[in-house]
């Protein structure tokens, strides 16, 4: 994690990192290759089948590894300048935003599941019946997995925020636009295998989910309170889930 002794280079004021040349600019041929860092690493969060908790995590920390390995290929020591302090500011952040996902992800879906029938998680799905060390062991690598989809978001935001203004040469505030309804349309369309390729219940509720989490890194610059966002949301579900499918301690 990284600290303000880390990365000296930002303030309260932080812009996004890169887009602009600071602290060090990704090019026209960087940013394609983070991208492809970042598509290796979802092959092979999605294609590699593995059992067990370590090979479980394993593959997690991979997913995460893979685009921070290549940024640092690309920006060296810079990459800490997608990450900011954590402290009891970024904490009450996180809540603050993933409470909004949860809101919106709860309306969203209503809409969704009123037009069209809906693809259940197939992970929470099977937590419903689990025993709590088991729920447990399954939910731990769910932490660098979740970092790891942060990255396959924010990372297409900043390549689309550059692109916007370096390249097409269009405002800042249009960018940050573009790169939030590219990124967020992405992200959906990562989820389709997962949902029975609903396009509906992909793009629309966890494209939308995925707005309100990169907003969330929109307002603070730092990777860790969108992250932290995403696990306290999707925590939320997957609790509920467990204990729902539990009779309380004590009953028959």
């Amino acid at each position: 994690m990284t600290t303000m002794a880390d990365a000296p280079h930002r303030t309260a004021k932080a812009d996004f990192p890169y887009y602009d040349g600071r602290p060090v600019p990704i090019d026209g041929s960087g940013w394609p290759f983070v991208l492809f860092g970042v598509a290796v690493a979802f092959v092979a969060l999605t294609q590699i089948d593995v059992a067990g908790f370590t090979a479980s995590f394993l593959k997690s920390v991979l997913f995460a590894g893979i685009p921070l390995a290549t940024l640092f290929l690309v920006v060296g020591h810079h990459w800490t300048a997608l990450f900011g302090p954590v402290g009891l500011t970024q904490i009450g952040q996180m809540l603050v935003m993933a409470l909004a996902t949860i809101v919106v992800s709860l309306v969203t879906a209503l809409v969704v599941s009123w037009l069209l029938p809906v693809a259940p998680n197939p992970l929470a799905v099977s937590m419903e019946d689990m025993e709590a060390g088991s729920f447990v062991l399954l939910l731990l690598p769910t932490l660098p997995q979740l970092v790891g989809e942060e990255l396959l978001a924010i990372l297409p935001f900043l390549a689309i925020l550059w692109f916007v203004t370096a390249r097409l040469g269009w405002s800042r505030r249009i960018g940050i636009l573009l790169a939030l309804i590219g990124s967020s349309l992405l992200f959906g369309a990562a989820h389709l295998p997962t949902y029975d390729w609903h396009w509906g219940q992909a793009l629309g509720i966890i494209g939308m989910a995925r707005v309100v989490l990169t907003l969330a890194y929109v307002w603070t610059k730092n990777l860790w309170v969108s992250a932290g966002a995403h696990i306290v949301n999707d925590w939320a579900g997957f609790f509920t889930v467990f204990l729902a499918g539990h009779a309380p301690i004590g009953a028959e």
